[in-house]
Order: structure tokens, then C-alpha cells, then sequence
């Protein structure tokens, strides 16, 4: 097949782009100007279309002869974001894909969403029948996910052949989110943390990458589907990650520690410019919003079979420990 990639230097954009390769499959990587990422892709067979999510002629020039689209860009930050340019890499951006994708001749498009799109399900756990209940949203990219989610099932229904994947927490060993968490842990430099009760979804790139091809090879347009091997909390992840890799999980420290220092580093964030760790919407994210899913709807329609959530952390820990050594050797 010939394939289109948005975010193709992204964690999950290069992740999808070896796969496809791995397969026989050709690649278009559709890869900014300014990606700092780009070495993701050195030294792969790829065709690199260099520019930008709204660049509408651009993008329609180069899906003339392209079986598959797969849509994985994507602006993901929380706290004190930029939210213009949220906005016009995740809505403007999708309606962008599906304007171009519609004079295209493409048989499947796949867009990358996020589990995030159903809201805050106070801890229930929900499948992809679920009908979003919080009327506000809880941050910029909660917002922009899902007005581009309605984008994209305004275009399903106006028959473009979309299917929609729903990722949870993407983990991995190169995972630029939490991976460097893991590594301060695993150095003893993470001692304490906040929000041990706090529900975690997880799955592995590379599970959700297949996934997401698995949708393009059998579902029939319209389809959601979410991706996650299952959850847990915090507390529980440090437990199996502090268990493979012989370190003692980190303090929890005390709510009102975390909402306080929350406050403070939020107002010196307004006041500089600067995105902290910690803020109050990190801090509403850590306490107050759960989002519990059940990915088994993938399993049964698209014979998927991700590793499971303590597989995915513990082959993490093996993987940098083995990166320790061998740095440490050489």
C-alpha cells in the first residue's frame, strides 16, 4: 500500500512509519519545516514532504496516489499552553486532513484521537458507545481533541472512509512524556510524587501502532475503536516499575502540599511564560478527572492483542536499564 503519514517524527508518527516499512508498505512523512525530531526518521526509505498540517494545497498535491492516510499529528501539552497554536494544529489542522482527504482517492483514513474525547467518566469505565457527559472541558487539548472528533465523524457520516482510534496513555521506551519520568526513577532522583490514586490507561506504541494498521486493513468506515491494555493507579505503577528495576516507589506527598505548591508555580507560569510540571491544571488531572475505558472492542473486531499493562512497564525498565549498561560500558 501506499501511505500518507501526519506527525511522522512524532513518538507515535515513527513508531507507525518503521512498522508500515517493516510491512512493505511505501511512506509519505509529512514532517515540519522546524521538527526538532526529524533524526526519527534517518536513514529510512521514506519520502519526506516537508510542511505544515494546514497547508491544504500541499497536502492535496501529495495524496493523488495514496491508498492509506494515517492522521497522527498533534500539539500534546497540558498546563500553560499555547492555545492558538493547540488550536490550529489540532482543529484546523484535522479539518485541513479531511478537506483534502475528500478530493483524494484514499480507501482508509485513520485518525489518531485519544481516550480524552469521552471526558471525565468519574472513574467508570466506558466503551466507545459512551456519550460525553461533561458539558465543560478540562484543558486546551481536551477542547481542540474534541472539536477535531466531531470533524472527523461530521466527515464519516458525510461518507469519507475514517475510522477513529482512541489511544490511552502511550507508552514506550522512547516515550518523550513519561519515559524521562521512568529514568529519574530508575536513577534514585525521583523521590516523592503526587496523586498515587489517580487512574492511569496504558498501552504500548508499538501495540497501538498495530492497532491502527489492523484498522486500516479490516474496518469498515465510521468505526471507533479504543486502544488501551487496561489501567491502574499510580501507586501501582510504581510498584511493578520499582520491582523491575529494584528501586523503592517514591513518597506521596500530601494533597494539600501538591494543590498549594500547584497555585504558586501556576501564577509564576503566568507571570514568566513558563509551562511548570506543576499546575493547577495538572493538579485538577492528578485529583479530580478520571477517564476509565475498556479497549476490548478491538480485540474482538480486529483480532488485536496488546501486551499487557505490567509486560508494557516492565519491558520499559529492561530497556533503559540495558541502555544504562551499555553506556555505561562503552
Amino acid at each position: 500500500m501506499k501511505t500518507f503519514v501526519t506527525g511522522a517524527t512524532g513518538f507515535t508518527g515513527s513508531h507507525l512509519v518503521r512498522r508500515l516499512l517493516a510491512q512493505g508498505h511505501t511512506v509519505k512523512a509529512l514532517v515540519r519545516p522546524n521538527s526538532k525530531n526529524r533524526t526519527r526518521l534517518s536513514g529510512l526509505d521514506v519520502e519526506v514532504v516537508e510542511g505544515e498540517i494546514t497547508d491544504l494545497e500541499l497536502i492535496c498535491s501529495h495524496l493523488t496516489d495514496v491508498d492509506w492516510l494515517f492522521h497522527t499529528a498533534a500539539f500534546v501539552e497540558l498546563g500553560l499552553v499555547d492555545d492558538a497554536l493547540m488550536e490550529q494544529t489540532n482543529v484546523d489542522g484535522t479539518r485541513t486532513l479531511l478537506e483534502a482527504a475528500k478530493t483524494a482517492t484514499i480507501s482508509k483514513l485513520i485518525y489518531c484521537s485519544t481516550i480524552g474525547i469521552y471526558g471525565d467518566t468519574q472513574g467508570q469505565t466506558i466503551d466507545e458507545t459512551f456519550q460525553r457527559t461533561q458539558k465543560n472541558f478540562s484543558s486546551a487539548y481536551d477542547r481542540t481533541k474534541y472539536t477535531a472528533q466531531q470533524l472527523v465523524n461530521r466527515a464519516a457520516d458525510q461518507g469519507l472512509p475514517v475510522v477513529s482510534v482512541m489511544p490511552s496513555g502511550i507508552f514506550g521506551a522512547d516515550d518523550p512524556h513519561f519515559g524521562p519520568v521512568i529514568e529519574n526513577f530508575l536513577k534514585g532522583k525521583l523521590t516523592v510524587w503526587a496523586g498515587g490514586d489517580r487512574i492511569t490507561g496504558i498501552v504500548h506504541v508499538d501495540d497501538l501502532v498495530d492497532g491502527m494498521i489492523r484498522a486500516a486493513e479490516k474496518s469498515p468506515p465510521g468505526e471507533h475503536y479504543i486502544l488501551s491494555a487496561g489501567d491502574l493507579t499510580t501507586r501501582e505503577m510504581f510498584a511493578i516499575l520499582g520491582d523491575a528495576g529494584g528501586v523503592a516507589p517514591p513518597r506521596e506527598l500530601p494533597q494539600p502540599v501538591v494543590r498549594f505548591s500547584g497555585n504558586v508555580l501556576d501564577t509564576v507560569g503566568r507571570l514568566t511564560g513558563w509551562n511548570p510540571p506543576l499546575s493547577r491544571e495538572r493538579v485538577h488531572y492528578i485529583y479530580e478527572r478520571c477517564v476509565r475505558v475498556d479497549g476490548s472492542k478491538a480485540q474482538r473486531v480486529l483480532g488485536w492483542q496488546p501486551r499487557s499493562v505490567e509486560q508494557t512497564l516492565r519491558e520499559i525498565v529492561a530497556h533503559k536499564l540495558n541502555q544504562t549498561t551499555a553506556t555505561s560500558s562503552s
